[in-house]
């Protein structure tokens, strides 16, 4: 005979009163989002490429995907519901490369985007000098020389004429080369007799006088050190401005290459819930590996809204600017091979150590001579596909080249709106052959090398739909002429690039990318399908709702 004793007793009243096995609780749904068109991201790059019509949002996530009727059964109180009315939506685009406090503080400065001419620049920096108090430095930039008939670089006199004594300095769209003013190299203590420094240059006239234009970082420092630094007050502005321009163009990732002080607006901002796009921040290869360890340790590795990621190093410059370092001279410039920042030995003993000290590394290489650096300081560091080192740009290679990318896991880090910027005048930088290689996107995807795209924003505008548009043409966006078609992409291919491809490029393929249960609620609703209209009508693209959390950071004005 079995007796119980009291615990006994009270343990098997228990289990008879309760269910052995007690179902789940729901997880809640916030949000249910249906008759969409709706690509999930499965299959991208494909064409099998998953699509629903309705996603189920929860705090912060994605719940569930299916047919309107299935996901609409998981509605709860207080479940907010959304109609897409046949609506196209995507996953939200990662900007692999974006420089969002030097875009925010353009807006706020002398912007000279878009001159057609050096009258039409001038006319705006005499308009600013103007309204400038008295003393105050003219700062600003955007200009771009290869959209004038003349083709020329600006000068100081030109800057002279018509800046009221105010000291000035603006830089050109891709930030590589900028013009000064006399003011400003007065200022500066920059004279005739002033020596290039390393990795940068100080142009001078046929009579060795200084022309104002100044060469790459280390030659703009010599000026910018001497202006003020921006205030907190006006970096937050700035960037606010920067953040609202990206989410209102679909953007809800960047990888970003700013300021420090930056980074510490950006940590502001999230605290006080107003971060609408997700930041993964650069830092500088260049800094002591001890302050580099610190800022890493400074921010939650895991905030999936905000933490630091690579180190950004330059190889060298802009084409452009022609300070791009090539293997050979430019075709248009016989006497000039552009401008290498590192000698390949302190290049590859910084590349180990910053690497054992666990960094993902990325290098700006614009040119071939650039590109074969970045490798060998690689190799040198012992990369591979773990690694996930990248090289930013890869604008021209060898193509020899493009095998090392593969065997060594880089991932290349590229722009296909540059191909609009560029050209109308590479072809002459370059000669045939090396533009052959030139913005290669699938000859890179061929040889099995990951690929992650970017705008370079503010080097050229945040929309993704331009870089859209370049990748499946290879056109400009006139239609007018074509830049070696046989590197275009399908359009799969193009969107995976802008999604998945960025992010593997962070390590976050895991939870963002795709719109799956689980994954991040970051989407895009847009006013057509861009995988089925024509390429013209993709420039012509409207975001409706960009959704970042789960949360609505852009509606498009009714």
């Amino acid at each position: 005979m079995i007796t119980l004793g009291c615990r006994g007793l009270l343990l098997c009243c228990l289990l008879a009163a309760r269910p052995l096995f007690s179902a789940p609780t729901p997880p809640p749904v916030v949000a249910i989002y249906y008759h969409g068109n709706i690509l999930t991201g499965v299959g991208l790059g494909d064409s099998n490429a998953q699509r629903v019509t309705a996603i189920a949002v929860g705090d912060h996530q994605i719940v569930a995907i299916g047919d309107d009727a299935a996901i609409l059964r998981q509605k709860q109180p207080g479940t907010r519901l959304f109609d897409l009315h046949g609506a196209f939506v995507m996953p939200g685009i990662n900007d692999a490369h974006v420089h969002l406090g030097y875009a925010g503080r353009m807006k706020l400065a002398v912007d000279l985007t878009g001159s057609t001419s050096l009258a039409e620049m001038l006319r705006r920096v005499r308009a600013a000098a103007a309204a400038a108090p008295a003393g105050d430095w003219l700062l600003g930039g955007g200009w771009d020389h290869t959209l004038w008939a003349t083709k020329t670089l600006p000068t100081r006199q030109d800057l002279d004429a018509v800046t009221g004594g105010h000291p000035a300095m603006f830089v050109r769209v891709d930030g590589h080369i900028a013009v000064a003013n006399s003011a400003a190299l007065a200022l500066s203590g920059v004279t005739n007799q002033t020596p290039d420094p390393k990795g940068g240059q100080l142009d001078h006239d046929a009579q060795g006088n200084l022309t104002g234009i100044v060469r790459e970082d280390s030659g703009q420092e010599l000026i910018q050190r001497h202006i003020p630094a921006p205030s907190h007050d006006l970096r937050r502005r700035a960037i606010l401005l920067a953040l609202k321009d990206a989410a209102a163009h679909g953007v809800t990732s960047v990888q970003d290459n700013s300021d420090w002080d930056d980074f510490l607006v950006y940590q502001e901002l999230e605290g006080q819930g107003q971060l609408p796009v997700r930041i993964s921040e650069w830092l500088s290869f260049n800094d002591p590996v001890d302050m580099l360890v610190a800022h890493r340790a400074a921010h939650p590795a895991d905030d999936r809204m905000l933490h630091t990621g690579m180190l950004k190093g330059f190889m060298d410059g802009s084409l452009g600017s022609r300070t791009a370092a090539l293997l050979s001279p430019y075709s248009d410039d016989s006497g000039n091979s552009g401008l290498p920042r590192y000698d390949q030995a302190r290049l590859d003993a910084m590349t180990k150590e910053r690497a054992a000290a666990g960094f993902q590394i990325g290098f700006h290489a614009i040119g071939d001579r650039a590109v074969e650096m970045a490798l060998n300081a690689f190799a040198a560091a012992g990369s591979s596909a773990t690694s996930r080192d990248r090289i930013e740009h890869s604008q021209v290679v060898n193509p020899r080249d493009i095998p090392r990318y593969k065997a060594l896991g880089i991932i290349a880090s590229m722009q296909p709106s540059h191909l609009l910027t560029d050209m109308n005048w590479a072809p002459a930088r370059l000669g045939t052959q090396r533009s052959r290689y030139a913005y290669a996107w699938k000859s890179f995807l061929d040889a099995g090398v990951p690929v992650a795209f970017g705008t370079d924003y503010p080097v050229e505008p945040i929309t993704p739909f331009r870089g859209i548009y370049a990748g499946v043409t290879r056109s400009n966006e006139a239609g007018t002429g074509s830049y070696f078609p046989q590197d275009k992409l399908t359009i799969g291919q193009t969107l995976f690039a802008y999604t998945q491809g960025s992010a593997y490029a962070e390590f976050a393929e895991s939870f963002k990318g795709k719109l799956i249960p689980g994954y991040v609620a970051d989407f895009v609703v847009l006013d057509r399908d861009l995988t089925k209209v024509p390429a013209p009508a993709i420039l012509r693209t409207e975001v409706l709702r960009t959704v970042v959390d789960g949360r609505t950071v852009y509606e498009a004005p009714k």
